[in-house]
């Protein structure tokens, strides 16, 4: 199996994309660390593969800084951070609000920084690890509606290609892959909120005309997380269907 043994940390592992990709690691033989603000939902993922549930608010550099003690406690080292955990709201940007540029940012990528601080050095003294981070088709096109997000999806891009400049001689990887629309249960609130004529123009939008799924992301992932990427850093790849083609 292509990860066996491997340790493997996902945040935002309690549901969506998170949890498939999860899966999908064990399913290759990964020891997976799951963490989530859902600390029951995590630890729910993580029974179901032998693996190992950690609350984890990604928002707090202390808990981050905990959480990731603690894998490293049960596992020893950790080859692989994935990070998946995000929020967002649909809305045009003269109605949100600070507060709500806060949990966006805090999440989507003040929580990048805070995980990847916490992990890298680790990496860094073993001269090994791979890390993928999540960002969106939003960060690299524009979203309506969703100005502040892809605002901070644009930045976990820059992020990580600063980081894997740094990281390349230590013989680290870091890559970014980038969905679009995703049936995911978020995407499912948004369309509760209201916002079910967006999201089917979006789709009309997309050259394939769906919705991606979970474990078409999680597919992504997992590659860019192998050996068979193992010539690849500092690169985005895109799971759109085509919405953005660059």
């Amino acid at each position: 199996m292509e990860f066996q043994d491997r340790v493997v940390l996902v945040t935002g592992g309690a549901s969506g994309i998170g949890k498939a990709v999860a899966l999908a690691f064990a399913a290759e033989g990964a020891k997976v660390a799951v963490a989530d603000i859902d600390a029951s939902g995590a630890a729910a993922v993580a029974s179901s593969i032998a693996g190992l549930g950690v609350p984890m608010d990604v928002t707090n550099r202390a808990a981050v800084g905990a959480a990731v003690g603690d894998v490293l406690a049960a596992f020893g080292h950790i080859d692989v951070l994935v990070n998946v955990a995000g929020w967002d709201r649909i809305m045009p940007f003269v109605e949100t609000s600070e507060e709500m540029w806060d949990r966006v940012i805090g999440v989507n990528f003040r929580g990048v920084l805070a995980t990847c601080h916490a992990v890298l050095p680790h990496m860094i003294e073993r001269r090994s690890g791979v890390i993928v981070n999540t960002a969106s088709e939003a960060g690299r096109s524009g979203s309506s509606g969703e100005a502040v997000y892809s605002g901070t999806k644009g930045a976990v891009i820059a992020f990580s290609k600063a980081i894997a400049r740094e990281s390349a001689r230590h013989g680290i990887r870091v890559n970014t892959v980038a969905p679009g629309l995703t049936d995911t249960p978020l995407l499912q609130g948004m369309i509760d909120d209201g916002n079910e004529q967006l999201i089917d123009a979006i789709v009309r939008a997309t050259p394939i005309r769906r919705l991606g799924t979970v474990e078409e992301v999680a597919a992504a992932i997992l590659f860019m997380a192998s050996d068979r990427a193992s010539f690849i850093t500092g690169q985005t790849l895109g799971v759109g269907g085509g919405l953005v083609m660059m």
